[in-house]
């Protein structure tokens, strides 16, 4: 169960040992490393690991995905199928082509197999799910994203090595600015001639000695307004509106805090610190009887985790649905919604700079919270009746994530690491109170930070904070400079997902189909810099910009 599955996942981690000499010693024996090469060496399994690679091959490199994920896809396979997608006109190339993929599958009348297209509709909560006239889809079923990527990979002939995590201590080789190869756990070796880092993570960036940055700058460091400690600041549903009580015993403070309630202030506002939004996974649950399968019940349950959400419920809420969103064959993405849901606030400041096996205690960690949280509300006597009853009737997808127990294989990492590079994209560029130079692609998405931490007011009643959502005034250009280090640092390393960025303007930024679109751009450039025989610091932006229109790349769109 899922006991056995972090076990396996702790193991890959410790079961060999690297010597000084370039071997490895395993059962005592020593080995000669494998050594791989290609021209570009991809690290990570995302969305934009498999794009990027596809892209290489379609500009005549040779390529190689090193991922430490035996699935593809991230969060895109991994539960998230409501997109996420803003203006859906500006996401274009590679990253519309995984769409229309997905539309042609359901075009199919096999691909629905436990409901009629016609009983789907086409609509979930203001997104198109079947747009015609672009032959898109954005709603979708995790397994059908995962096959998508998997014939990328096939058609392409793309080698893909699989469950190879990164040496992070000792694994990087430069030579004046340069990564030379990088090693795995394993022991194999990679060399290129340039390399993408494609986690969600960071690890290849941060062994390489690149500068990056954790948790919120303050207001102060890019003169912005959203950024750092957002105290009194509500512009979601995502925090408490009634008055309740943080106590074990309310109203009785020496009874101690409920649990994940922080004893510490939050600090001032505008201030920076080193929290970052809340982790979670996008669970793909079904009412559908044929395919469901109750809800787990952790071995440590307790329900006292929850007393909290029971104080909530308690004083009238009835929203707990709100982000059951429908996807085809009666199934869902559910989501966080609420000052007290899946989001597992304030558990996760470690898990960006940890080692391997303190990220896998935090995942079991999130995994027992969210579990546990399911089985509460579907079980528990006290949660309203009506609510109770209606949770009962879902469970998990019988027909999804069937190697783990039905359950995600990627937790949501809505934010890590974040490269400091060559340009930083700010809440400026997003809002467009600047003209962002060298666009290599656009967001659109609102600013959207979920809540970093759980605190106790000066009143003595709980609150949330870090919940941001603003909208900004149209589509916004990603700067060339933000998927790139500074040229002191590396000369031969993209970073599309842990981009330059502050941390709100990471907010918007942090899309899958934003994360498709830049790893492909970082592919076409990447080639060129092969082409030019240069820094990629030294790219003609010239010439990368004809090579992305010319590959439907969205780089600009008048501000409406």
């Amino acid at each position: 169960m899922m006991k056995n599955w972090i076990l396996i996942f702790i193991a890959a981690f410790t079961f060999l040992s690297i010597t000084d000499a370039g071997r490895i010693i395993k059962n005592n024996q020593p080995e000669i490393k494998e050594v791989y090469t290609a021209d570009i060496i991809i690290y990570g399994g995302t969305s934009a690991a498999i794009i990027a690679a596809v892209e290489v091959v379609k500009s005549g490199k040779t390529v190689l995905i090193v991922s430490p994920d035996q699935h593809l896809g991230g969060l895109t396979s991994g539960g998230l199928g409501f997109t996420d997608t803003g203006n859906k006109a500006v996401i274009g190339g590679l990253s519309r082509e995984f769409y229309h993929r997905v539309w042609l599958h359901y075009k199919d009348d096999a691909a629905w197999n436990w409901q009629n297209q016609s009983d789907f509709g086409n609509k979930g909560q203001g997104t198109i799910a079947m747009d015609g006239e672009f032959r898109t889809m954005w709603l979708f079923e995790p397994h059908v994203a995962e096959n998508v990527f998997e014939n990328f990979v096939k058609e392409n002939n793309i080698k893909v090595l699989r469950g190879e995590w990164l040496d992070r201590k000792m694994g990087v080789v430069k030579k004046k600015g340069n990564i030379i190869s990088f090693s795995t756990l394993s022991g194999k070796v990679f060399k290129g001639k340039m390399f993408i880092d494609a986690t969600y993570e960071g690890d290849l960036m941060a062994a390489a000695g690149i500068n990056f940055h954790v948790g919120r700058e303050g207001n102060a460091k890019y003169n912005e307004t959203f950024n750092g400690v957002q105290t009194g600041v509500f512009q979601h549903d995502h925090h408490f509106k009634s008055n309740i009580s943080p106590y074990k015993i309310q109203d009785d403070p020496s009874s101690g805090l409920l649990p994940y309630i922080s004893a510490e202030p939050p600090g001032e506002f505008g201030a920076a610190d080193k929290k970052i939004q809340a982790y979670c996974f996008r669970m793909c649950m079904t009412n559908h009887p044929e395919n469901s399968v109750a809800f787990p019940k952790p071995d440590n349950y307790d329900a006292s985790k929850y007393e909290l959400l029971l104080r909530e419920f308690n004083t009238g809420r009835n929203d707990w649905f709100s982000k059951f969103d429908v996807l085809p064959n009666k199934k869902t993405d559910t989501n966080n919604h609420g000052a007290f849901s899946s989001d597992f606030i304030g558990m996760n400041y470690d898990y960006p700079e940890a080692d391997y096996q303190r990220r896998t205690e935090i995942i079991k960690q999130h995994y027992d919270y969210q579990a546990g949280l399911l089985w509460f509300v579907a079980n528990d006597p006290r949660v309203p009746d009506a609510i109770r009853t209606k949770m009962a009737s879902y469970g998990l997808a019988k027909d999804e994530f069937k190697d783990n127990n039905h359950w995600p294989h990627q937790i949501y990492v809505r934010e890590s690491r974040r490269m400091i590079g060559d340009y930083i994209t700010t809440e400026h560029d997003v809002m467009q109170r600047i003209e962002t130079p060298e666009s290599i692609g656009m967001g659109s998405y609102h600013i959207d930070s979920h809540n970093t931490q759980r605190y106790v007011t000066s009143e003595g009643y709980v609150q949330n904070e870090g919940d941001i959502g603003v909208k900004p005034p149209g589509p916004y250009r990603i700067s060339y400079g933000s998927i790139i280090p500074k040229k002191e640092e590396c000369t031969n390393l993209f970073v599309p997902v842990c981009v330059s960025s502050s941390h709100i303007a990471y907010g918007s930024i942090r899309m899958e189909p934003v994360f498709m679109i830049l790893g492909q751009s970082a592919a076409v450039a990447a080639c060129l810099a092969i082409d030019e025989k240069c820094a990629i610091q030294d790219v003609s932006y010239n010439q990368l910009k004809k090579l992305l229109e010319n590959k439907n790349q969205i780089l600009t769109k008048e501000k409406k």
